[in-house]
């Protein structure tokens, strides 16, 4: 049964953080707290990115915040977030709300119960019997792997309609009291942000090219716990970012693609365009030298780096949004690194 992407959408929230701007903060910020902040600072020009975008003002963050308050925003910023993700993607598939009979929604920044498509619920106009998959902890990984149960959802409930909206507010995770080289790594990538995709396993009459869903296929390593994640305590979430993700895959990238695209039924020399999550420039360039590809062909990962910084799980559908809008076609597979530690793919074919 085939599934196809008939709609996709992506959204931001409205306070734009240019890259000076949030190097001014965190200065004036870590630096008198951090000795080696100075010695950090030249990554904000090095990274890859120019601007991105929070759910918070930028003098929100002058001053520690508690986890409820933390968490209030996430809820605030993620319900208006996940409608207007919501509307574009539907929008796009030519499909009312109420055609909608399953929604996927994906987060790692925060806490919602009632979850964020139940907040939106009513002023969507979803309807009373819609089916809500949640799914938390995917974090990076979570756009793909969230699209592949989605994918999943849709081949299993034929001619059903399947939304699913994965949007995240990393900049939240701010943190000036623990001081650690992460959280200054974290500091210098992350922005918020959300996207969606709508399938079926009809295709729909939309400006879309033709865009067909196989399974998706997950890969994850053992002894990896360490390298990706979330701290816990009073003060909020603390970002698990090890400085081993680039060298890391650069040296297992390519053996998990082939095993992936082995259960897939195919072969790396038959992909015409990998469409990559961009966690920071290293991590594309080592994505670039393990998969043998030409040096700079990732593009489109990187301008999205660029204007919209590392987002976690929607950052990959917002390269696939620009990679089809380039008019790429032919067989890709759409991929992203996440905790675990894990490597998750999606086999798509593109064409008119």
């Amino acid at each position: 049964m085939s599934v196809f992407l008939n709609g996709i959408g992506t959204a931001v929230p409205p306070h734009e953080l240019p890259q000076d701007l949030v190097l001014d903060y965190a200065r004036r910020i870590l630096g008198p707290r951090y000795s080696q902040f100075e010695r950090l600072a030249k990554t904000f020009t090095t990274s890859g990115v120019e601007k991105r975008y929070s759910m918070a003002p930028p003098d929100w963050f002058e001053a520690p915040k508690t986890w409820p308050e933390r968490n209030q925003i996430y809820l605030e910023g993620s319900k208006a977030l996940f409608i207007k993700t919501a509307k574009a993607c539907l929008e796009s598939a030519c499909l009312a709300p109420d055609q909608i009979d399953t929604i996927v929604t994906v987060s790692s920044t925060g806490i919602a119960t009632p979850t964020i498509e139940a907040l939106a619920w009513k002023e969507m106009g979803f309807r009373n019997d819609v089916r809500r998959i949640p799914v938390f902890g995917l974090g990076c990984a979570g756009g793909v792997s969230g699209l592949s149960i989605a994918q999943a959802q849709a081949e299993a409930r034929p001619g059903s309609h399947v939304l699913i909206v994965a949007l995240e507010a990393c900049t939240l995770s701010f943190r000036s009291d623990r001081l650690q080289k992460a959280d200054i790594i974290a500091t210098v990538l992350f922005g918020d942000g959300a996207a969606g995709a709508c399938l079926s396993t009809s295709r729909l009459v939309t400006n879309l090219p033709k865009i067909e869903l196989g399974a998706g296929q997950e890969e994850i390593w053992a002894d990896t716990l360490s390298i990706m994640g979330w701290d816990v305590d009073e003060a909020g979430l603390g970002v698990i970012f090890d400085r081993s993700i680039p060298e890391f895959a650069e040296k297992h990238i390519a053996e998990a693609s082939d095993k992936a695209l082995g259960r897939m039924g195919l072969k790396r020399n038959v992909i015409d365009r990998f469409v990559c999550h961009p966690g920071g420039a290293k991590v594309v360039h080592a994505i670039e030298k393990s998969l043998e590809l030409e040096s700079e062909s990732l593009d489109a990962e990187r301008e999205t780096l660029k204007n919209y910084g590392n987002m976690s799980a929607p950052t990959a559908l917002f390269v696939l949004k620009r990679v089809l809008e380039q008019g790429s076609q032919g067989q890709m597979v759409l991929s992203a690194l996440g905790p675990g530690f894990t490597a998750s793919f999606l086999p798509m074919k593109v064409s008119q």
